[in-house]
């Protein structure tokens, strides 16, 4: 009995841990400003809820200019990885070609470099094609991540090798054996990838910081830290906007979690 109160009192300090923070930024959100949001004890619940907030964020913001950059960014993510990352995965878990163990090896070995080591690299890059402060350079660092190639690798190596085999019995090519066979069966693993992606692109800060200048381009990080060196001392208008954020990322995740938790089996790395 008291190793299952125990279990239950860490699962219920994980859910406070996790969803506290969430819990208390929507209710900081929706206070009202006659409200005491620094009051002791806190006060979760508002006396007054009120929408205004987020009324007022859009008044003092172009926060949905920053979300609409920010949509467009992770729209084109998504299509780059779901496409590249399931095209590379399909090449280096089906296809036989020379040098396919040492790309895998290339593919492991990017996951171990921090992005903090090669930004200065990629920023070069992106200067010297002419590409610097435009949503196109946000875009191409993150168009096929190495973590999804590796995902879509391991999806397709879990699929039955006699049904491709008699495909290419039937005289189906490379192309119409992803297409058609391969790439069906992986469905839940593409939606992940797709998750991975757009949360990726929607949560990131530091890479659209370094090569964006123009404040009409600025994705809806960098304008949510221009709202709080704004507002510093109205947390009403800062927790508004996180919850303006976050939104997208949960209805992402409500509707494609029952393929989503599918995907994770499918995409899972087999020891």
């Amino acid at each position: 009995m008291s190793r299952i109160v125990g279990r239950y009192a860490l699962l219920l300090l994980v859910l406070v841990i996790t969803v506290g923070p969430f819990l208390w930024q929507l209710s900081t959100s929706l206070k009202g400003v006659t409200e005491d949001i620094y009051s002791t004890p806190p006060q979760l619940f508002p006396l007054h809820p009120t929408p205004g907030n987020y009324a007022r964020v859009a008044d003092a913001v172009p926060i949905w200019s920053f979300a609409l950059n920010s949509l467009i960014v992770a729209s084109a993510n998504v299509l780059g990885n779901c496409l590249g990352a399931s095209m590379a995965g399909y090449a280096l878990a089906r296809l036989r070609f020379r040098g396919r163990t040492a790309a895998t090896t290339v593919f492991l070995a990017s996951l171990l470099v921090p992005f903090e080591a090669i930004m200065v690299a990629l920023f070069l890059v992106m200067r010297s094609l002419h590409l610097s402060n435009t949503l196109a350079a946000v875009v191409l660092p993150g168009a096929i991540g190495a973590l999804n190639v590796m995902l879509m690798r391991n999806a397709f190596l879990a699929l039955p090798s006699a049904v491709e085999e008699a495909a290419v019995i039937d005289g189906a090519n490379a192309w119409q054996r992803f297409t058609r066979i391969a790439l069906p069966s992986a469905r839940g693993t593409v939606v992940v990838v797709a998750v991975f992606s757009f949360m990726f692109s929607w949560d990131d800060f530091l890479w659209p910081l370094i090569v964006l200048s123009d404040p009409a381009k600025y994705t809806l990080t960098i304008g949510l830290s221009y709202l709080q060196g704004t507002f510093v001392n109205d947390q009403r208008l800062v927790a508004a906007g996180t919850m303006i954020a976050v939104a997208p990322l949960v209805l992402l995740f409500v509707a494609a979690q029952k393929h989503f938790f599918r995907g994770v089996g499918e995409g899972a790395v087999k020891g």
